[in-house]
């Protein structure tokens, strides 16, 4: 019986593809996702460090200027895989690390199986922080035909080697399923730079292809080749500087990489997306001013992401677009674009927002559910009469209005590092440790000075009660402990799949 369900599918998604193939050409699709790119760290945001091919890019494009990703890693890039929120997966808390085991759960169809049906070849290069610890979570076993890159969250730039203390300490590079020893003094943004570059050139397929460049950049430890970080002598502060450079090496590599897909004749035919995966990491170099908060945060500056869409299928051109836009938005958008279908996916949290971003319609999406977290220690009491139990972290966003709940993260707001030390934000809230709500209306204070929660009453209890029905959806959160099975000494130095 699964064969035949497994059959009629095929023949389904082969005649979709047919019909609309016929309608439209499909567009090879390059999404490009930077890790820990703060919202002050691109040029067209007035920043200090030099961004001309990104500049170039969402110039002659569509900048999305009310868009939004999570606060960290792992919840961002399983939304793009998933178009589901976080707490439509159980990933609702923290993030996936190497030595859990947990993973996006496999009953969830993600982008590159949806694309792979509507006829693509499909490619993962760089990060992929969804889980590995059993086989079939791999990118390989998850839509994905190629993948060259990292498993866990971070690693050295130069050794691919990812260490938690002394006891977990293993490398982390692989060209598919096979463990890869990098090249010795390899830097893995000109890494995946070339691997890229490469495969554009030996393309040879009738395919549409479908590439998910998921950098190392511009995430921690701050590495970066001496010729980048050299033309910033003039910044002085020391993680600044580096992390200038490191943005520097992202944004050459994309204008390598643009530039091998017009070398090709394929550009025209490509649709760009560039997203950071949250805001930026100010302790390692990143800054997000005038927005408050870091990575992390459910303030602006942890989740007001970097973003913009490049392509010739865009009808209105070099413009910006204040619609809102959440990452779930991705998985649907690009499945249609691709000619694809939804039919057999679970309930999906995104909307497809091709006609917003081409167009310059009006966006389907009113409401984002920052997220909901069961497991971060409660803070204060409960307001009274609330659906919601405002102890806890959570956050929401409904038109102009935004609710946060909870310990919501650091809410400094941090100027750009001026000398060797000077990291010091503006601390909002002062040192009140039970305050648990906050509103804002984001139209009018995007930076979130203006707490309105005693002023709004009515907007609070609409919020709160909007926060409760998300909630009645969540599904259980999964975050297990550490397992010492999954420690690389057993398994030959290599972070890797360890239960069967």
């Amino acid at each position: 019986m699964l064969a035949v369900n497994g059959i009629f599918s095929a023949l389904v998604s082969l005649l979709v593809c047919l019909v609309q193939c016929a309608e439209t050409k499909q567009p090879h699709i390059l999404f490009v996702l930077a890790d820990d790119y703060g919202y002050n760290d691109i040029g067209y945001h007035g920043s200090e460090i030099k961004t001309p091919n990104l500049d170039k890019l969402s110039g002659e494009g569509v900048r999305l200027e009310n868009y939004y990703v999570q606060p960290i890693c792992t919840p961002t890039r399983s939304q793009i895989m998933s178009g589901r929120y976080q707490i439509h997966t159980g990933l609702q808390h923290s993030l996936i690390w190497a030595p859990q085991p947990n993973a996006l759960p496999a009953d969830i169809p993600i982008l590159p199986e949806k694309l792979r049906q509507a006829g693509y070849s499909t490619h993962a290069v760089g990060k992929w922080h969804l889980g590995f610890y059993k086989d079939k979570y791999l990118p390989n076993n998850r839509g994905f035909d190629t993948f060259y890159g990292y498993l866990a969250g971070s690693e050295d730039y130069y050794t691919k080697i990812l260490c938690y203390g002394k006891d977990f300490c293993g490398k982390d590079l692989r060209n598919n399923k096979e463990e890869v020893d990098p090249v010795p003094q390899t830097y893995s943004t000109e890494m995946y730079n070339d691997h890229v570059i490469n495969m554009v050139n030996n393309y040879n397929s009738t395919k549409p292809m479908f590439i998910y460049l998921a950098f190392q950049a511009v995430h921690s430890p701050l590495q970066v080749p001496s010729r980048f970080s050299d033309k910033y002598a003039h910044i002085k502060n020391y993680n600044r500087r580096i992390y200038a450079g490191m943005v520097s090496a992202m944004d050459e590599a994309i204008g390598n990489i643009t530039a091998a897909f017009q070398a090709k004749g394929m550009w025209d035919d490509t649709i760009m997306v560039f997203s950071t995966d949250n805001g930026g990491e100010i302790l390692a170099g990143g800054n997000n001013w005038p927005l408050r908060g870091w990575k992390r945060s459910l303030w602006e500056g942890g989740m007001h992401g970097v973003g913009f869409v490049h392509g010739n299928m865009i009808q209105k051109k070099q413009r910006l677009s204040s619609e809102l836009m959440h990452v779930t938005d991705w998985y649907p958008t690009l499945v249609g674009l691709a000619g694809g279908y939804l039919n057999d996916t679970k309930p999906l949290d995104g909307f497809d927002q091709w006609k917003t971003i081409s167009e310059g319609a009006k966006g389907p999406r009113d409401t984002v559910l920052h997220n909901i977290d069961p497991l971060t220690k409660p803070v204060g009491d409960r307001l009274e009469g609330s659906p919601f139990d405002n102890r806890y972290r959570a956050a929401i966003r409904w038109r102009d209005w935004k609710l946060v709940t909870g310990f919501p993260g650091n809410g400094s707001s941090v100027p750009v590092p001026t000398t060797e030390d000077n990291i010091m934000g503006i601390d909002i809230d002062g040192d009140d440790s039970t305050k648990n709500l906050w509103l804002f209306n984001i139209a009018k204070d995007p930076v979130e000075r203006m707490d309105l929660s005693s002023q709004e009453p009515g907007m609070v209890m609409k919020l709160l009660t909007k926060l409760q029905e998300f909630n009645l959806t969540s599904v259980p959160c999964v975050y297990p402990p550490w397992d010492p099975n999954s420690n690389p000494e057993r398994h030959d130095g290599w972070w890797g799949p360890w239960e069967t």
